[in-house]
C-alpha cells in the first residue's frame, strides 16, 4: 500500500512516504471494516492508506467516513 503511493482515503491528500511514522501526516494502514468489528487482517480489499491523524479520528468507525469540509495541512 504505502510503496503504490496512494492518496488519503479520508481526506485525498498525498501521503509523504518520507515521513516518519510518529508524524501525524505520515502513512498508516487502514481497515474499511475495523479488526474490532471483525474485519478481515489479511483481506487486502479491507485495507486503504490514510494518514495516522484522519485514521485515529476515524477510529474503529466503518468505511471511509470522508471528512465534512475541505482541509488544507
Amino acid at each position: 500500500m504505502k510503496a503504490l503511493g496512494e492518496p488519503c482515503a479520508r481526506c485525498g491528500h498525498n501521503i509523504d512516504p518520507a515521513l516518519d511514522s510518529r508524524h501525524p501526516m505520515s502513512f498508516t494502514l487502514d481497515h474499511v471494516i475495523p479488526l474490532a468489528r471483525g474485519g478481515s487482517l489479511l483481506d487486502p480489499a479491507n485495507a486503504r492508506s490514510m494518514h495516522r491523524r484522519c485514521n485515529s479520528a476515524k477510529g474503529a468507525r466503518l468505511g471511509p467516513q470522508p471528512l465534512k469540509t475541505s482541509r488544507r495541512w
